[in-house]
């Protein structure tokens, strides 16, 4: 069987993330507040649970759900591994937290989970969804025809959100949920965007980049057309930023199975009250 395609430089995203000035995180700050309403949803207790996020001793070690506390091992997510190195396996529950937008193989990396899971182990995961940054993407994109005459590969692929539940029914998750948390940024500029993304080690992760730096030719241009794409009426530019959940668990006798093909007992006929 051959090897996927390398999308992202795994390496450079150590390093990015390494050269960062300080732990803050709006993004990562907001997913935690997300999965702290999503967990505790569940009246469940979950008695070995792990999770797989960038700065892992920044991530909780204690988590709730509508049973009470879960007790959670972290692991570092960017440790120069293709796969995290998990403590083990026979998971009760597997969390990963802004990881899979940049893994090349993930029917691939979802299935290794699965299989770390105990039967009837929960999946949950967020991930930067494919609707980020369009404005930024398309501005580059201007940029990159006015200047150059081509187009560059500048801002990394991201998965749909109609594509997120098919993802998890390959990798032989049972009960697959897949829903976005959409959000609108605003910025005082163009570069104020820019820089917040490198301050979050957030630059271009692509194996296939650009070998030269953005020139400062480039860089107006993009800032041009982004603002007159992309500007409020009080001069602030707006940035989309869209953060897609899945959910799922190991298959188990126990759970919910779909109907048979004709194994239904009423007609629709008799629902409607049609002849």
């Amino acid at each position: 069987m051959s090897s996927p395609p390398r999308l992202f430089d795994a390496a450079r995203i150590a390093r990015n993330l390494a050269r960062r000035a300080g732990p803050e995180n709006f993004l990562r700050d907001l997913v935690l507040d997300d999965l702290a309403d999503r967990l505790s949803a569940y009246k469940r207790d979950f008695a070995r649970a792990v999770v797989i996020g960038p700065d892992a001793d920044l991530l909780p070690e204690t988590l709730f759900t509508a049973n009470g506390p879960v007790k959670v091992q972290r692991v570092e997510a960017f440790a120069g591994e293709t796969f995290p190195a998990l403590p083990g396996d026979e998971y009760d529950l597997i969390i990963s937290l802004l990881h899979l937008q940049v893994i090349d193989d993930v029917p691939g990396h979802l299935a290794r989970l699965r299989r770390l899971l105990k039967p009837d182990g929960l999946l949950m995961a967020a991930f930067i969804g494919g609707e980020s940054l369009t404005e930024l993407r398309e501005a580059f994109l201007a940029a990159d025809l006015q200047v150059t005459g081509g187009a560059s590969a500048r801002i990394a692929p991201m998965a749909q959100v109609r594509d997120a539940g098919a993802l998890l029914q390959r990798a032989g998750f049972a009960l697959p949920v897949a829903d976005v948390e959409t959000h609108r940024v605003r910025y005082a500029t163009p570069f104020a965007l820019m820089a917040e993304l490198k301050a979050l080690g957030a630059s271009n992760p692509l194996a296939d980049r650009p070998k030269r730096f953005a020139t400062r030719t480039l860089l107006a241009a993009a800032a041009q057309a982004y603002s007159d794409r992309d500007k409020d009426a009080d001069g602030r530019i707006r940035a989309t930023l869209e953060i897609i959940w899945i959910a799922g668990w190991a298959p188990h006798e126990s759970q919910q199975k779909p109907l048979r093909p004709g194994s239904a007992t009423i007609s629709m006929k008799d629902v409607l009250g049609k002849d």
